[in-house]
C-alpha cells in the first residue's frame, strides 16, 4: 500500500506570504507571483533578519506585493515608492529596506525619483518588474514599451523609443544592475541575494510577462508561451555594456549582472561632510542615534 500523501508539508517561501490573503489578485499567467517566490528564496539564502527588512512598493499590479508577504511592509502612493523608502533609510540606517513594483511606477510617474536616488546612491534594494507595458490600468503604452508592439494607446504600433532601464540607472550612478526574466528563477534568488551584500544603489530588473493585456494584443500567447520565449531569446551576457541590452519586441534577450561596482553611499558621504564642517564628536552623536 502506498503511503497517503502527507498534506502538512510547508513550501519554504509560506512563512513569508500572508497566506490568509491568497489567492492573488494576479492574472493567470502573471510572473510577478515568481518574482515573489525567488525573493522568498533570497530571504533565505541570504538569512536575512526580518526584523531589519522594511519593504516598500508603490501602485500598479507589483504594487500589490506589499500586501502578500508577511514582512514590514508599504503600499505608497503611485510613483513614490523610492523617496518613502529613502525616508525610511535615513530615519533608522540599519534597516535592509526593499523597493519593489513595476516599471510604470517606478520607471514613469517615480522616474525623476529613481534617477536622483541612483545619483546619491541611497542603500536601497530596487526589483522593478517589467511586463512592458501599463497592466493594471488597461494596457496603455509605458516608457518601457518596445517599438512595434500593440497597446490600447497605440493601436497601430508603439513607434517611441523605450527606456533601456539597466543603461539609465548605471549612467545615474547605481553599484549593482541585474536584468533576468521570470524563466530565470535561480539566477533572480542569487542577484536579490548578491544585492542584499551590496552598499548603496541596487537595480534588479525582472522581464515578466502580461498574458492579459501585452501578450493578448501582440499574439504572443499565454504565460507559458512568454516562458518559452524567454527561454529561447535570452542570452546570459554578465558584463555586458548596458548600452547594448535595451529591449525589443521580438528580439534577443541580454539578462544577466551588468553593473558590480563600489562608490560611497549617501550616509557615507554625508557623514564625511559633516566631519569637515562640523567635527567628529557630531558625527558620534549621529552614530549614536542611527546606527
Amino acid at each position: 500500500m502506498t503511503e497517503s500523501l502527507n498534506t502538512d508539508i510547508l513550501n519554504p517561501v509560506e512563512p513569508f506570504l500572508r497566506s490568509d490573503r491568497m489567492p492573488s489578485i494576479w492574472c493567470p499567467g502573471c510572473g510577478i507571483g515568481t518574482t515573489v517566490n525567488s525573493f522568498a528564496r533570497a530571504l533565505i539564502e541570504s538569512k536575512i533578519d526580518l526584523q531589519s527588512l522594511a519593504l516598500v512598493s508603490g501602485i500598479g499590479c507589483t504594487g500589490r506585493v506589499a500586501g502578500y508577504v508577511k514582512l514590514d511592509s508599504f503600499h505608497t502612493t503611485h510613483g513614490r515608492a523610492i523617496p518613502f523608502a529613502t525616508g525610511l533609510k535615513l530615519a533608522n540606517p540599519k534597516l535592509n529596506v526593499v523597493v519593489y513594483s513595476g516599471d510604470g511606477d517606478l520607471c514613469a510617474i517615480g522616474g525623476n525619483h529613481l534617477i536622483h536616488a541612483a545619483r546619491r546612491n541611497i542603500d536601497l534594494k530596487v526589483i522593478c518588474v517589467n511586463n512592458l507595458i501599463y497592466a493594471m490600468t488597461g494596457g496603455q503604452t509605458a516608457p518601457t514599451t518596445p517599438d512595434h508592439s500593440t497597446t490600447s494607446t497605440n493601436p497601430y504600433g508603439v513607434f517611441e523609443p523605450s527606456f533601456n532601464l539597466p543603461h539609465l540607472v548605471e549612467a545615474a550612478g547605481a553599484v549593482y544592475v541585474a536584468r533576468w526574466t521570470t524563466f530565470h528563477v535561480r539566477q533572480l534568488s542569487r542577484s536579490i541575494s548578491e544585492a542584499f551584500q551590496k552598499k548603496g544603489f541596487s537595480f534588479i530588473e525582472v522581464i515578466s510577462p502580461c498574458p492579459t493585456l501585452y501578450q493578448r494584443r501582440n499574439k504572443m500567447g499565454d504565460g507559458l508561451d512568454a516562458m518559452k520565449f524567454y527561454k529561447e531569446k535570452s542570452k546570459v551576457r554578465n558584463g555586458a555594456p548596458t548600452s547594448e541590452v535595451g529591449l525589443t519586441m521580438t528580439g534577443e534577450i541580454v539578462v544577466g549582472k551588468f553593473v558590480d561596482r563600489d562608490r560611497p553611499d549617501y550616509q557615507t558621504m554625508m557623514r564625511a561632510q559633516y566631519a569637515d564642517t562640523l567635527g567628529a564628536k557630531f558625527v558620534e552623536q549621529q552614530e549614536m542615534v542611527c546606527g
